[in-house]
């Protein structure tokens, strides 16, 4: 059978699109704003057409003549009108506009499914009504809509990291959404065989140093001869001092009164458990006031590359562009293995 063909709308650096390429699906087209982080997708998919360009500014009708049909639509329109305030703003509102194109898209390209992806509480702000004019907008195009949440860590990704989807099917199908398989990934299980390196030290690339030691690293080093993306940030000295105070599985409740800070973020100077997870993996991930993300040991934050591995990503997809667009681009993806169960989700019914 012929693999089914998806366009990822706004694709980030290709989360989603790593996810269901890993299930055997083909990903047509992908369209993102971001200059570099298009780059970084191109360049990590070079079978995948490449869109730099705001979805406002295009002719989707003429897209549709370009690339014919599309069998999969998915994507994570930014949603800025949906706040947790609870104002009952439209999906018309001006705001939510980059929402309205992705229903443009499935309205124009008539895919058989779609998969949307955005924060948790698009689905409980206002009492559901978001959640409530979101399915209406898509049931009035003829699709079955399902939405949860889920969190990565159910499905093996070392990360407490929480997403809604709402997955769509044009034959009347109300699609499940798949159950936790049980599969607990720690940090150390994740990271620990990737070079301990200190504060300021890495290079572009490593050979691997240690062999792989859980499953999960033997996933992430498949197809892969070493590891890119792996250099630490130069902490100033102060930094250093604060975190070379804070033992393992401790955070800042154990620093000095003259080393303890204002960060109002969750988990600041705090050491992620080696034997747990991640909390969610945000775009400032090399900052130990920006919330938990010093390594367990070593007194730093995480790479780019432990940040990766920490969403997913397998050691041959490399991250390009400056250290903000790299930190950006890890951030705001989808986890590829979570996408995946997503994917997989749409390949079995396919396949009843």
């Amino acid at each position: 059978m012929a693999s089914l063909k998806v366009a990822d709308l706004f694709s980030g650096v290709g989360g989603l699109s790593q996810g269901f390429i890993s299930k055997g699906f083909e990903v047509a087209f992908a369209i993102e704003y971001d200059k570099e982080i298009s780059k970084s997708y191109e360049l990590n998919h070079p079978n995948t057409s490449v869109i730099n360009e705001d979805i406002r500014e295009i002719n989707l009708e003429r897209l549709k003549d370009s690339y014919g049909k599309i069998d999969v639509i998915v994507g994570g329109p930014p949603c800025q009108g949906f706040s947790q305030k609870g104002k009952r703003l439209s999906i018309n509102d001006q705001r939510n506009y980059l929402f309205k194109r992705f229903i443009d898209a499935v309205d124009i390209f008539r895919p058989k499914y779609f998969v949307l992806e955005n924060v948790p509480n698009i689905l409980s702000t206002a009492n559901g009504f978001f959640k409530e004019q979101i399915i209406q907008g898509f049931n009035e195009l003829g699709y079955t809509v399902n939405a949860e949440t889920l969190n990565a860590s159910d499905f093996g990704v070392p990360q407490n990291r929480r997403r809604a989807f709402f997955l769509g099917s044009m034959d009347g199908t109300m699609l499940p959404f798949p159950s936790p398989n049980n599969q607990v990934t720690t940090i150390k299980e994740a990271i620990y065989d990737l070079p301990f390196i200190e504060s300021g030290e890495g290079h572009q690339y490593f050979d691997y140093e240690k062999p792989a030691t859980s499953v999960y690293q033997k996933i992430m080093r498949s197809g892969s001869e070493g590891i890119f993306n792996h250099i630490s940030t130069k902490h100033s000295e102060i930094a250093l001092q604060r975190l070379s105070l804070i033992p393992k599985g401790k955070g800042k409740e154990v620093l000095p009164e003259e080393h303890r800070t204002k960060s109002i973020y969750s988990g600041t100077w705090s050491r992620l458990d080696e034997d747990g997870i991640a909390a969610t993996i945000t775009t400032r991930f090399d900052t130990p006031s920006s919330g938990l993300f010093t390594h367990p040991i070593l007194n730093r934050c995480l790479t780019v590359r432990e940040a990766a591995r920490i969403q997913s990503f397998p050691d041959r997809f490399l991250f390009y562009g400056t250290k903000s667009s790299q930190m950006k681009q890890v951030g705001n993806a989808v986890p590829p293995m979570l996408a995946a169960e997503i994917a997989n989700i749409i390949h079995l019914n396919e396949n009843k």
